[in-house]
């Protein structure tokens, strides 16, 4: 028989407590990034099954579990919209008598197309997949004819190809929205920033933007912020900063996570937010009211999204062959001090 991967034997394999380690499975506490990231890669490495029941079947029930997987990248943690979604799914999930194992693939997965250490094909009714963004990994797990629900997916899937339901937020009209509504405040200079390409969220959210400039006959004044590179690190965002000679009046950005990495870059290079330059976000994450100036953003009910998934997912696997669904959840700009005084 398989040995079953214990939460101990991950922190023994790292030189880590087990409390650490189960602070990252579980998304749980503070821990560094970096610290997270390599726990849940030597979870998936070793074959560790996060199984989660946050509610006990009923008794006359407990020999009808069903087995859900969750198969990511990036399990979402802190304030990540998708921990907040995922905890509602799994307790809605739990209490029709399904229970979710998470499966974090690694990079040698994604790359050979191999399905994740411990996943048995046979026994999965229904994969939801979140923070999954590679398109020939995403194709793979569409030949496998198990109910399959994305939550948000990479740019460029043919999500009219791909036999999946797919729930994402609203990206293009909120961004058009606000960005049009600074072009009304006497806004000219804008520019995104974040990578459209990362996933298929900020690429309409990128959209959303281009749309907006371009019905008021504008351009982004700069790209150098539009891609991967500039945000590796934040030495490298603000040398970018500090070499841009002139700045926008706006920097739309992909999301919270990035607007707040260009805030703290740009108090680096004194430069005044808003008063020298305005900057918007997008997720309404708890760090956007925090920080100073609190952020201009765009809410994203993510509590009801975990609701919305695990009622399309169980009704994918009760009627599988009702039409696949592409379903957009509205979303609400935040306008808050990061975009000073507006008239909208």
């Amino acid at each position: 028989m398989e040995k079953k991967i214990t939460v101990q034997d991950i922190a023994n394999a790292l030189g880590l407590s087990r409390n650490t380690v189960s602070k990252a499975l579980n998304n749980t506490g503070t821990l560094a990034a970096e610290t997270r990231q390599k726990i849940l890669e030597k979870a998936a490495e070793m074959g560790y099954r996060r199984i989660i029941y946050l509610s006990e079947p009923s008794p006359a029930k407990k020999g009808e579990v069903k087995e859900l997987a969750l198969i990511t990248q990036n399990m979402p943690y802190g304030s990540h919209f998708g921990t907040y979604a995922l905890n509602t799914f799994q307790e809605r999930m739990s209490k029709n008598n399904y229970r979710l194992s998470m499966f974090p693939v690694r990079d040698t997965e994604i790359s050979s197309l191999s399905l994740p250490m411990g996943f048995n094909e046979a026994k999965t009714a229904g994969i939801i997949c979140l923070e999954l963004f590679d398109l020939e990994y995403i194709e793979m797990l569409n030949t496998l004819d198990i109910p399959l629900l994305f939550v948000d997916t990479a740019a460029d899937t043919d999500i009219t190809r791909i036999k999946a339901d797919f729930l994402l937020m609203e990206n293009h009209l909120s961004v058009f929205n606000l960005t049009n509504t600074l072009i009304q405040n006497g806004c000219q200079r804008f520019a995104f920033a974040g990578n459209p390409e990362h996933c298929l969220s900020f690429s309409e959210r990128y959209q959303g933007f281009i749309h907006a400039l371009s019905i008021n006959k504008l351009e982004p004044c700069t790209s150098q912020f539009t891609g991967r590179t500039v945000f590796a690190d934040a030495k490298t965002l603000e040398e970018t900063v500090r070499r841009t000679l002139q700045l926008p009046d706006v920097f739309v950005c992909a999301n919270d996570f990035v607007a707040i990495d260009l805030i703290r870059a740009l108090k680096k290079c004194e430069i005044n937010v808003p008063d020298d330059v305005r900057v918007t976000g997008f997720d309404n994450s708890a760090e956007s009211r925090i920080i100073e100036p609190h952020l201009t953003t765009v809410d994203i009910p993510s509590t009801q999204m975990g609701y919305i998934a695990a009622d399309m997912l169980r009704s994918r696997i009760n009627e599988p062959a009702i039409p696949y669904r592409i379903t957009h959840v509205r979303t609400t700009p935040k306008f808050r001090d990061s975009t000073g005084d507006l008239k909208y």
